[in-house]
This record gives structure tokens, C-alpha cells and sequence, in this order.
């Protein structure tokens, strides 16, 4: 008899892809930024990082995330 693990859901949300795009944006433009040696660029683009978990939190607080009312599941 198998038992299936039931998935947690997490990380399949609006709040969640949103943080993780302002986050990978982040850290691809921190890269470009530090191989053309430009170091304002690259400080501003690692904030992009903090940003985008704040901005993840926010949603998440306002109901886009994985157990808010505004989420709706797709199927698999």
C-alpha cells in the first residue's frame, strides 16, 4: 500500500512567483552589472533581492498567497 505525500502547495502562488522574478531579476542584472565591472549597478541590483521577498511577504499578507482567500489553485 503506497501513501502519498500530500503536496504543501507551497511556492505555487502569485506572492511567490512574484518575489522569485524580482529576485532572479536581481540577481541577473547584479551579474551583468559585475562582469562590465559597474559597482553602483551591481549594489543596486542585489537590492532587488530584499525588495522582492518584501514585496512576496506583502502579497502573501494580502491574500495572493498559497492559503489566502484571493489564490485559486489550478490543476494539475
Amino acid at each position: 500500500m503506497t501513501n502519498p505525500i500530500a503536496d504543501p502547495g507551497h511556492g505555487h502562488s502569485p506572492a511567490a512567483w512574484t518575489a522569485v522574478v524580482i529576485m532572479l531579476v536581481g540577481v541577473a542584472a547584479g551579474t551583468v552589472a559585475f562582469c562590465f565591472e559597474q559597482p553602483a549597478l551591481v549594489v543596486a541590483s542585489v537590492s532587488l533581492i530584499p525588495i522582492g521577498a518584501i514585496v512576496g511577504w506583502v502579497l502573501a499578507k494580502a491574500g495572493y498567497g498559497v492559503k489566502g482567500p484571493k489564490y485559486a489553485p489550478k490543476a494539475h
